[in-house]
């Protein structure tokens, strides 16, 4: 499913009205509709009691639409306006018109102690404060309803994004509604997808209010969520090395969990064949727990990291190798850091950089945008600075926008890993995965995650689509993880150990659909 920016929704709302001659009335009804829907399957209508608090804008106008619907479904409604109705303009001045000839209580709120014995009393709290342009922090009155509606314990139900959410970028304008539901419109807005965002959000409900496919698919919206990506079929005659034969360049003196994590989700997410070159005084260590992987000694360093000199016979190893996965585990000792940069500018084939790996190339990354061959990098927060030179404050302003021109600059797949991970694409695609939990937030998951996408490229697919299958695989092994045996404490360990039936299930096409997208009512 496409993801919008602010600015792009605006495009769309004025496009349909101005080039498709879709009334500003039509739209917010079916908005309106699409939320009294929710509140019909969720919590009921018929005499419950329902307390709307609208802005001025066309989100205050959506909620009078649903105000009066409610009145007409039996529902007890009260509005408080928050701000100056006068300033109601085109679809939401005509909804406001018509509620006013209604047994609707309105009330202008100039003072929050006034809605607290309502709140105390009723059903459900609708957010229509804010929409989905909120470009300032949140202060005075409403930043107090916004604190009264998330103390109140009631089911919250936010229309388009919660209040005080910014659209773009998901973060929390001060403060900010914490909703059981959000009902979107058109397309979920990047805020409702971004962590803190999304979890504010609650249940997302997505609606197209009519607009057109034309729109809603169009392949100018650059941003979408992670959606299902087919694995070909192994064949009945696969052997070993038609599944993969990947060269992994990894580990160090009291390094052993990473090159091991890393080989050995490749040969559990479904890769045929893993060649480990490690220093090879680790590699008697590694060995013992992973009998499957093939183990290439190298020469060290007197740190016990790979040397230099083992360039040339590691090169030609990477020409016969389908893939070339380098950085877990490896050190940030000097010498292995230039045997990293000299093999990333000679290397022919694709090549993913992780940890330490990333580490060596942020000192001249620029060597990545003279290659031929397919990069993909999975960088966490940190290392992502380390490679730009930007401060973390700097990539959270707009994770989007930098990552779109990071992958582009550096040519790049880049996965900017963390609460839903971005994939970034040098065309300036990126997609949202919706699979993952807190859990994996602990040592060795990424080397994990290095190793799945490795096993995706092996089994066939391309390298952009490796990564996005690699990267959903990965959180969903997690989650599963997760759900056998509880958010804290599953380790690197346990969510390989997932990997097979995370595979198996997807290739029955039994995962959960709402990994890929939120649930669209009409």
């Amino acid at each position: 499913m496409k993801i919008a920016s602010v600015d792009e929704m605006r495009f769309m709302d004025r496009y349909s009205m101005e080039k498709l001659n879709i009334a500003g009335e039509i739209l917010m009804e079916n908005a309106g509709i699409a939320a009294i829907n929710v509140l019909k399957n969720k919590i009921g209508i018929r005499d419950k009691k329902f307390i709307i608090f609208c802005g001025s804008g066309n989100n205050g106008g959506d909620g009078l639409v649903i105000a009066r619907q409610l009145h007409s479904g039996g529902g007890r409604v009260k509005v408080f306006l928050l701000g100056d109705s006068s300033k109601y303009r085109g679809a939401a001045k005509t909804n406001f018109s018509i509620i006013t000839q209604l047994p609707v209580e309105l009330i202008k709120l100039e003072n929050v102690s006034i809605a607290k014995k309502d709140i105390a009393h009723c059903d459900v709290i609708i957010d229509a404060i804010f929409g989905t342009g909120l470009d300032r922090p949140v202060t005075g009155l409403v930043e107090e309803v916004i604190r009264l509606i998330n103390k109140s314990k009631k089911r919250i139900l936010a229309l388009d994004i919660p209040s005080g959410i910014n659209g773009n970028t998901g973060a929390v304008m001060g403060t900010a509604v914490s909703a059981d539901y959000t009902v979107t419109f058109g397309l979920p807005k990047i805020g409702n997808i971004l962590y803190p965002g999304y979890e504010r959000g609650g249940e997302l409900f997505v609606s197209h209010i009519s607009f057109p496919p034309s729109l809603t698919e169009d392949d100018k919206l650059k941003v979408a969520t992670n959606d299902y990506v087919a694995i070909p079929q192994r064949p009945a005659e696969a052997y070993k090395g038609s599944m993969g034969d990947v060269l992994f360049i990894a580990g160090a003196a009291n390094y052993y969990g990473a090159p091991y994590f890393a080989a050995m989700s490749f040969l559990k997410s479904g890769g045929g064949y893993a060649r480990l070159a490690a220093p090879k005084s680790v590699v008697p260590v590694i060995a013992k727990r992973g009998r499957e992987i093939v183990y290439l000694p190298q020469e060290e360093t007197e740190d016990g990291s790979i040397a230099l000199k083992n360039k040339k016979s590691l090169l030609d190893i990477a020409a016969k190798s389908d893939m070339v996965v380098i950085g877990p585990g490896l050190s940030l000792q000097e010498e292995t850091a230039e045997l990293v940069r000299e093999l990333t500018e000679k290397i022919k084939v694709p090549l993913l950089i992780d940890g330490d790996g990333l580490t060596a190339i942020a000192e001249n990354p620029g060597i990545l945008s003279s290659r031929k061959a397919a990069t993909i990098l999975t960088p966490h927060m940190g290392e992502m600075a380390r490679l730009t030179g930007a401060s973390t404050a700097e990539i959270n302003n707009d994770k989007i926008a930098f990552l779109q021109n990071t992958a582009e600059r550096l040519k790049a797949t880049i996965v900017l890993k963390g609460a839903h991970s971005l994939i970034g694409t040098p065309d300036g695609d990126v997609y949202v995965n919706m699979s993952g939990n807190s859990g994996m937030a602990t040592a060795g998951v990424g080397d994990v995650l290095t190793g799945c996408i490795a096993a995706m490229y092996g089994m066939g697919l391309k390298p952009g689509e490796a990564v996005r299958k690699g990267v959903f695989l990965h959180g969903y092994a997690g989650d599963m993880a997760a759900a056998q045996k509880g958010i804290d404490g599953i380790t690197a360990k346990d969510i390989m150990e997932f990997l097979p039936q995370a595979l198996k299930n997807d290739r029955s096409k039994i995962t959960e659909t709402e990994y890929y997208n939120p649930q669209v009512i009409f």
